[in-house]
């Protein structure tokens, strides 16, 4: 009888340029090399880093990966990327042969203590070695690309956030379209060679696969660029887009009846060098997608000697020219209560050449954004992390921390105020975890609102939400309707114009039976007409 060998594949959430993979986001890497092991003809285990957490026990296996790393670290709501010392802890007690993969397998503090480093293809790796066909380190063929990642699309079964909130990460392809330039100074993603681009019969049967499997949420976001998507590579740096290429790929997506359809990077340089094809993609963005989705802006930096320096995309001109035909194009609200298409903006701080006057440089542009009324659905400042090359310190941390807090208090509290006035309704939103009696929930998609329900609601459920007040990033919302019969005492003082005096008086005059009701309880017709449109009132 021949021996069916074992192999575990353990989550550590990676966290990288052109992908994301933590919860309820899910990557690609993992679901591949879930794949890649059963093509091998190994019994495939999936097990998160948070199970482990938990106290799950790892299973007995030929050999096991950890697939972690966070080459772009983010704050995260729910569950944390495995840290440095839980793949320190995990290297010592994971069954059979190790191998270390993703962005932390090129971490120079965690050599010895694994077999093997993936530092190109975790999943190539795991197929090579249970097939005993060891070639040193590659990356894996189309073919393979797509029969492993539709063998290994069940793992998501194993996944605790399937079905909800889960969101499965699609790849479209691999590696920068600027990669003969070289790309950003501090980006990983040109070194993967010439991008190779998956078709879309391939990428619509792995999207079929994973609907079938429950999945109801998911962004084509494992890209540097989706407007680059099969785009001319011959015509220079940015390329020119294939709107037919993105309208067949989107079209064909949609038809599946995802719950939410999202994406995540794109280059500014090209809607702004290429407008009329960018146009196009962006309609067809639009047009295929669900409302809430955000195109991430990969400007960095506004000084143009930084941008020379580093090899970084785009100019401020650009992106200012992307910004406003994205808001043009993509602004109008849509169903989820959030406008269908917005931009998002990136900033590196550290830098090779930024001084001072480069953050105020990032400054001006951001109140130029302001002051022409338009919108960011998010603007996200970070230090350089030297994982490419190393990058001497350019600024004060002191400095740093205000860029990001003029950010935080003067450029993101006025976007969301703009974006969701008080009274708007903000559909679906998951509630997650509860701190003391405020509940925090989000919409599923890319760079989803932080939510505050101030008041405790069942986890674990979708509710609408009508917004009362903002934070720098985040609202505070009621649900909606809210009734005001059955609801807790802080939902009503949550209610704009009440307050705790108001809402002790709506409470002792329950039950409340409309609206003249309510004007008699706040005996203030005007209050009472403000937030009648934000009420139920049943029994």
């Amino acid at each position: 009888m021949v021996k069916v060998r074992k192999a575990l594949i353990i989550d550590g959430f990676v966290d990288e340029p052109a992908c994301l993979g933590v919860p309820p986001y899910m990557s690609p890497q993992v679901r591949a090399a879930f794949g890649a092991a059963r093509v091998a003809g190994a019994e495939a285990t999936y097990l998160t880093v948070e199970q482990w957490r938990r106290g799950l026990p790892l299973p007995r296996a030929d050999l096991s990966l950890i697939i972690a790393g966070s080459a772009v670290p983010g704050k995260y709501l729910r569950a944390m990327p495995a840290s440095g010392r839980e793949i320190e802890d995990l290297s010592s007690i994971l069954p059979g042969g190790t191998v270390l993969g993703g962005p932390a397998a090129s971490d120079v503090r965690y050599q010895g203590m694994f077999h093997n480093f993936a530092r190109l293809d975790a999943a190539a790796m795991v197929h090579d070695i249970l097939t005993g066909t060891e070639s040193g380190e590659r990356w894996r063929t189309m073919e393979e690309w797509n029969t492993w990642l539709l063998s290994g699309a069940d793992s998501v079964l194993s996944h605790p956030d399937h079905p909800q909130p889960l969101i499965a990460e699609v790849e479209t392809y691999r590696g920068c379209v600027r990669y003969l330039s070289g790309g950003c100074s501090f980006c990983i993603e040109p070194l993967k060679g010439a991008p190779a681009f998956r078709d879309q019969a391939d990428i619509m049967a792995e999207c079929r696969r994973l609907r079938d499997l429950g999945v109801t949420n998911l962004r084509l976001g494992a890209q540097t660029c989706i407007l680059s998507y099969k785009a001319d590579l011959t015509g220079g740096d940015p390329p020119r887009p294939d709107p037919r290429a993105v309208e067949g790929l989107f079209s064909g997506v949609s038809s599946l009846k995802f719950d939410v359809l999202h994406v995540d990077n794109a280059n500014p340089a090209v809607v702004a060098t290429y407008p009329q094809e960018a146009e196009a993609v962006l309609r067809s963005l639009v047009r295929h997608c669900t409302s809430g989705n955000v195109l991430a802006l990969g400007l960095e930096s506004a000084d143009p000697t930084v941008a020379k320096a580093n090899n970084l995309n785009s100019t401020p001109e650009q992106t200012l020219d992307a910004i406003r035909a994205i808001n043009r194009i993509g602004g109008i609200v849509g169903a989820s209560g959030l406008p269908e298409l917005l931009p998002g903006l990136n900033f590196i701080v550290g830098l090779e050449g930024e001084t001072g006057n480069s953050l105020r440089m990032n400054e001006e542009l951001l109140r130029t954004v302001l002051a022409e009324g338009l919108l960011l659905r998010r603007v996200n400042v970070r230090q350089v992390i030297p994982v490419r090359r190393n990058f001497p310190r350019t600024v004060d941390h002191s400095d740093f921390v205000r860029f990001k807090e003029m950010v935080r208090r003067e450029i993101d509290l006025p976007m969301l105020r703009r974006m969701v006035p008080r009274g708007r309704v903000l559909r679906k939103v998951y509630t997650e975890l509860r701190d003391g009696n405020t509940t925090f929930g989000r919409q599923i998609g890319s760079y989803p609102l932080l939510i505050g329900i101030p008041y405790p609601v069942e986890l674990g459920r979708f509710v609408d939400v009508a917004v009362v007040d903002w934070g720098f990033r985040s609202v505070t919302a009621i649900e909606h309707p809210l009734n005001v019969n059955s609801c807790p005492l802080k939902a009503l003082e949550a209610l704009p114009g009440v307050g705790r005096k108001r809402a002790m008086r709506l409470f002792r005059k329950r039950p409340l039976r409309g609206e003249a009701d309510l004007v008699a309880a706040l005996d203030d017709a005007g209050v009472a007409s403000a937030i009648s449109g934000l009420l139920s009132f049943g029994a």
